[in-house]
């Protein structure tokens, strides 16, 4: 090693070149450690924001799901977690999801009576068709069925509290307790119509109601709860109008008194019996 000025010796060619690399990368050092802190940073809020997410999505995800069904000629109470009930008729087919700021019941086919527990924090909605039913806390029916009494209709009766009803169409009423609508497929609704409270869903106690609507109709409804064993193949036959209250287990007796109520006789025919028209 050489001496370059008085008592200082020059360092070696070596250390020179080791000491000029080790500049750069000391110099590299703090932007090393930023990067590093910004990425820890960026994957921290990208955990975060994927918590969130995952917290977002479970809030939204149902409470409860269920899916209820009555057989032909069954009826069948379900209480839900809430506090609320609801009644099935024969042959009805249900879907119930709670979720923490609302309830949802899908009604596919059938009638219901649904008396639910009060919960300003969470309405209770029912679709059925082309309507759509939201309460807070009340009891009414929701019908909607393909053959019977208003078929192809959403009908809505209340017996107590009050209900809004929306269609598919966008038209929108509130019904009180004693009032009736139903809902067309095509999204319009009918007029507000009256109905005894006591007389919202009479198939509770097993009974059909009929006023002024065609045999055709009357028949089908009883197909609903079991077979009738009746048979209707003329058109004007099922175009005649019966009116009346019948229990839906006494079937036989209602087809001996048709005769009784309209021009009709039954005939005999090969395991059934058929309702023709009388000879004039």
């Amino acid at each position: 090693m050489r001496t370059t000025l008085r008592g200082v010796r020059a360092l070696p060619p070596s250390a020179v070149a080791g000491l000029r690399a080790a500049i750069p990368a000391q110099a590299r050092a703090p932007r090393r450690r930023f990067l590093l802190q910004a990425c820890c940073a960026v994957l921290g809020v990208s955990m975060a924001g994927a918590a969130w997410l995952a917290w977002q999505h479970q809030q939204r995800q149902p409470t409860f799901s269920a899916a209820y069904a009555s057989a032909r000629g069954q009826q069948l109470t379900q209480a839900l977690p809430d506090g609320s009930v609801i009644t099935l008729d024969t042959a009805t087919r249900i879907e119930v999801r709670l979720y923490r700021d609302r309830r949802e019941v899908l009604l596919h086919e059938g009638q219901a009576l649904f008396a639910v527990r009060s919960g300003r924090a969470r309405p209770f909605q029912v679709s059925a068709g082309a309507a759509r039913v939201t309460v807070l806390g009340t009891r009414f029916a929701v019908r909607h069925t393909r053959s019977g009494l208003d078929a192809n209709l959403s009908a809505v009766s209340v017996e107590e509290g009050r209900v809004r009803v929306r269609s598919a169409g966008g038209e929108e009423t509130e019904l009180g307790a004693g009032q009736a609508i139903s809902a067309a497929a095509d999204g319009r609704l009918g007029a507000v119509a009256r109905v005894a409270p006591g007389a919202v869903a009479p198939w509770r106690d097993g009974r059909i109601s009929f006023s002024d609507t065609p045999l055709a109709q009357v028949l089908a409804e009883f197909e609903r709860y079991g077979q009738t064993g009746l048979v209707l193949r003329d058109p004007a036959v099922g175009a005649l109008r019966v009116g009346g209250s019948y229990t839906v287990r006494q079937l036989p007796a209602f087809a001996a008194a048709l005769p009784a109520m309209l021009p009709v006789r039954l005939v005999a025919r090969a395991g059934q019996t058929e309702i023709v028209a009388l000879k004039k």
